[in-house]
C-alpha cells in the first residue's frame, strides 16, 4: 500500500482546560477520498483547522509522505500542498471570475515600474481550469462570482487549488447549502480531483453525499473517532445510527420497551406540578 500523503497519528487538541479532540488517527492517500462524518459539534472544525495550519496540535503528529511536519501558520500548510476550501468557495462576490481565481497571485504584463494586471491571461486560465472540471456554463472571465450558483462557487475554488498545485483538498460542508442539481456538479467535481490524483478530505454531515464519492470512512462523534472503515463495510443506516449515537439510542429504547411490557403497555406518567 502507498504511503498515505497526510496522517494523523493520535492528535489532541485542547482550549485551556476543554478537551475538543481525543487521540485522533487519520490518513489520506492519493486518488483516494477520505470522508469525514459528523454532527454538529462533533469536532470537524477543530480538526479542519489543525490539518489547515489554523490551529496547533496540544500534542500528536502531523505527517506528510511519511514524514513528520509542523505547520506555524496556514500558509505553511498551503506551501505544503494542502488547501481548504469552506462551505461558499472563499470566492468575493463583487470579484470578476479571472480576477478571483488569481487573488494575489495576479498575472502581469509590462516590465518594471510599468507592469499592469493582466486580465485576458487571468480570465482565459480561470475560464479553461472551470470548464476543465466539467462546468461548461462558465465561458466569461469577467463575470462576476456573486452571479453563479453555489455549485459553480465551489467548483472555481476547487479548480483554483488544483492550478496551484494542491495535492490534499480539504472540502468543508461544500454540498450542504446547495439543492440536488448543484450537489451532483460538485460531487463530480471531487470524483474528477481523485482521478487526477489529490487525496480529497471530504467532510459532510450529509451520508448519501459522502458514500457517492467516498473510499474511506471516519464518523467523529464528541471529538473522538468512533468509527473508521472503508467502502461497502457498512450501510448507509448503520453509518446513519453511529452519527446519531445509534447504540445509546438502541438502548434507550430497549428500556422504554422493558418499562411499557411490566407495566402492562403503560408509558410512566408525566408528574403534575
Amino acid at each position: 500500500m502507498t504511503t498515505p500523503i497526510l496522517s494523523l497519528q493520535g492528535v489532541n487538541k485542547s482550549f485551556g482546560p476543554i478537551d475538543v479532540l481525543h487521540d485522533i488517527n487519520l490518513e489520506v492517500r492519493a486518488g483516494e477520498v477520505l470522508c469525514l462524518l459528523g454532527d454538529n459539534g462533533a469536532g470537524k472544525s477543530t480538526l479542519i483547522k489543525i490539518m489547515s495550519g489554523v490551529h496547533k496540535p496540544t500534542n500528536g503528529t502531523i505527517l506528510m509522505d511519511g514524514l513528520p511536519v509542523a505547520f506555524d501558520t496556514p500558509r505553511d500548510a498551503s506551501d505544503r500542498g494542502i488547501a481548504t476550501v469552506h462551505q461558499f468557495g472563499g470566492t468575493f462576490p463583487l470579484m470578476s471570475i479571472g480576477r478571483s481565481f488569481f487573488i494575489g497571485v495576479e498575472p502581469t504584463k509590462g516590465w518594471g515600474p510599468f507592469k499592469v494586471y493582466d486580465r485576458k491571461k487571468a480570465n482565459e486560465i480561470a475560464v479553461k481550469a472551470v470548464r476543465d472540471f466539467g462546468i461548461t456554463r462558465i465561458f466569461d472571465g469577467d463575470r462576476l462570482v456573486g452571479g453563479l450558483s453555489g455549485g459553480e462557487r465551489q467548483s472555481l475554488a476547487i479548480a483554483r487549488a488544483v492550478h496551484f498545485g494542491a495535492r490534499v483538498l480539504i472540502l468543508d460542508e461544500p454540498t450542504a447549502a446547495l439543492g440536488v442539481k448543484q450537489a451532483t456538479h460538485v460531487l463530480r467535481i471531487v470524483n474528477e480531483a481523485k482521478r487526477r490524483g489529490l487525496a480529497v478530505i471530504f467532510i459532510t454531515h450529509q451520508v448519501m453525499h459522502a458514500m457517492a464519492v467516498g473510499d474511506h470512512f471516519a464518523v467523529l462523534i464528541r471529538g473522538a473517532v468512533a468509527a473508521d472503515f472503508r467502502k461497502g463495510e457498512k450501510t448507509r443506516e448503520e453509518i446513519t445510527d453511529l452519527m446519531a449515537g445509534g447504540a445509546s439510542m438502541a438502548s434507550l429504547e430497549a428500556e422504554i420497551e422493558g418499562f411499557v411490557a411490566s407495566h402492562d403497555r403503560h408509558l410512566p406518567q408525566v408528574a403534575q406540578r
